[in-house]
């Protein structure tokens, strides 16, 4: 499971409602690379596909990879804004590692190498 905080919910929207179709999917991919092994990244895609699971949180629907659900199992998403801007965070409890940035960290025991995540 993915959540999502009630401010993530509401930033995700307010991106979404930018986005040329109204009916865009929150996609989150984890891809190698960082401070540490993995970072997160997000965007908006058009369609699903046969190896994706899908996250009903509230009004928004994540879609993963299902190569990437060991990774992000449990994992919470909030939005928050501090002095220098507005940033999502990321609150995984399979990392073992996190950078300052909250980007990037680093797992346990990986199951795959970074070339098996694609999606």
């Amino acid at each position: 499971m993915i959540h999502l905080s009630p401010a993530a919910v509401t930033e995700i929207k307010r991106l979404q409602a930018n986005q040329q179709s109204q009916k865009a999917l929150f996609r989150l991919r984890i891809q190698a690379g960082g401070c540490f092994d993995w970072f997160y990244q997000m965007g908006f895609d058009q369609t699903i596909n046969a190896e994706d699971a899908v996250y009903n949180c509230g009004d928004v629907q994540v879609v993963v990879n299902s190569k990437a659900l060991h990774y992000v199992e449990g994992l919470t998403i909030d939005y928050s804004e501090d002095l220098i801007g507005g940033g999502f965070r990321f609150m995984n409890p399979n990392a073992s590692q996190h950078c300052g940035c909250g980007n990037s960290f680093a797992i346990r025991s990986p199951q795959m190498s970074p070339t098996d995540i694609s999606g």
